[in-house]
């Protein structure tokens, strides 16, 4: 699984004009899904993502995880971060899972992410999101699991 988080004050994303999730404090997280992903991978990336201490302290130091500042997340499933562009002008997506394996693991991750203290709300699997965002930092980082 790949993700991209991102330290934000603000996320929102919205299907056909709706608001399908939101946070204030916290992370916005799009998730992708590779073929031979596993649920092991979708629990070591909830706790990565829930314990990485990218929250500044008192002092100014990322010394905080978004559960230590009581912050919440948005997670968004993403197949195009898998997109390989070192050929040609089109991106393949070869990479990236099926639907039949990456929505059930998208939404697995979404429940462990919950289980390790960070409530989240969901962008809709497969729909034309509209996503928007305050990065707060700008802090934003590419995580991969082992």
């Amino acid at each position: 699984m790949r993700a991209v988080l991102q330290r934000v004050s603000e996320a929102s994303c919205r299907v056909d004009g709706q608001v399908t999730g939101r946070c204030g404090r916290g992370l916005m997280v799009l998730v992708a899904v590779a073929p031979d992903d596993t649920e092991a991978q979708a629990a070591w990336l909830a706790r990565k993502v829930a314990g990485l201490r990218i929250f500044p302290d008192d002092a100014g130091k990322m010394n905080k995880s978004v559960v230590d500042v009581g912050g919440t997340a948005l997670v968004v499933s993403q197949f195009t971060l898998y997109g390989d562009c070192r050929k040609g002008r089109r991106p393949s997506f070869i990479a990236s899972a099926g639907p039949e394996l990456a929505k059930p693991l998208y939404l697995r991750f979404c429940e462990l992410l919950a289980d390790e203290g960070v409530p989240n709300e969901r962008g809709v699997f497969a729909a034309d999101m509209k996503v928007a965002l305050i990065n707060d930092g700008p802090v934003t980082l590419v995580l991969d699991t082992p």
